[in-house]
């Protein structure tokens, strides 16, 4: 005679969920007008650049010295050049308001693959350091330091030259701003552990 056991089922498995990610606290706000600044600051040069090729007298140099480096001096190609180099400029500077807003932190929903995902704000503070390392070298260093450093064959500045100051000046506050809202952007999203006292 076979005595009949019974065994309990085995337990279903379960998942466990992925950890939840802290909320993340909202940026202060020197962080957001920061960003703003520092996304305006490439629009002047671009409007600079643009005023020269359409003619408009900028004083510190012609249109038509400007469009001789171009094939058959052609004023299509270097209005196609500086408009794209300002969208470049304007694209790059504009991805500092990520750091104070929501896409900063979760990718958008419109966007394929990856909408909704959690962003991974470590890569994105690596990015936007070297992003504030390369504007400031090369505004501060080689652009604005060349200007310094340039032999000028008239003393004092025309009205022309502080034209041109004035468009390309804001470009030297876009790297020390970006740099800035990255460090608060890490802050906010990196907290600091506190650190268990040792028990005695």
């Amino acid at each position: 005679m076979r005595v009949m056991t019974t065994k309990d089922p085995a337990p279903p498995q379960t998942r466990v969920p992925p950890p939840v990610r802290p909320p993340v606290p909202p940026p202060p706000r020197w962080a957001v007008r920061a960003a703003h600044v520092a996304a305006w600051s490439t629009v002047p040069s671009g409007v600079w650049r643009v005023a020269l090729v359409l003619g408009v007298p900028v004083g510190v140099m012609e249109r038509e010295e400007f469009l001789a480096s171009f094939p058959d001096n052609s004023p299509l190609l270097a209005l196609g050049y500086v408009l794209l180099l300002g969208a470049v400029a304007e694209a790059a500077s504009y991805l500092t308001f990520g750091l104070v807003r929501p896409w900063g932190e979760v990718v958008p929903r419109w966007i394929p693959l990856l909408g909704g995902r959690p962003v991974n704000t470590s890569l994105a503070v690596l990015a936007a350091s070297l992003g504030a390392l390369t504007v400031t070298v090369l505004w501060w260093v080689l652009f604005f330091g060349g200007l310094l450093t340039a032999p000028s064959p008239d003393p004092g500045i025309s009205a022309g030259e502080a034209l041109f100051v004035a468009a390309y000046a804001p470009l030297l506050l876009w790297g020390p701003l970006l740099a800035a809202v990255t460090w608060s952007y890490h802050r906010r999203t990196h907290p600091v552990r506190a650190v268990p006292e040792p028990r005695r």
